[in-house]
């Protein structure tokens, strides 16, 4: 199963920002944020193909997972 993963903001930092990850079995959004190495409480928003998602969401073979950080400004 192949998903891609885009990182906004900081999540970017020492990482990436867009990549194709394989997972042999189902996974979560939850799964790839400690895959990441991401507290959970750092995802502000996740979004799968562009729709809000649930942490503990199932993700499926050609999804694309975006995850954001908590943005500050004014």
């Amino acid at each position: 199963m192949k998903i891609e993963v885009r990182l906004f903001a900081t999540f970017r930092k020492g990482r990436w920002k867009n990549k194709s990850i394989d997972f042999e079995t189902k996974t979560t959004i939850k799964n790839v944020i400690e895959l990441l190495e991401i507290k959970e409480d750092e995802v502000s928003i996740a979004l799968i193909n562009g729709k809000h998602s649930d942490i503990d969401e199932e993700l499926h073979d050609g999804d694309v997972l975006s995850l954001f950080p908590p943005v500050g400004g004014g």
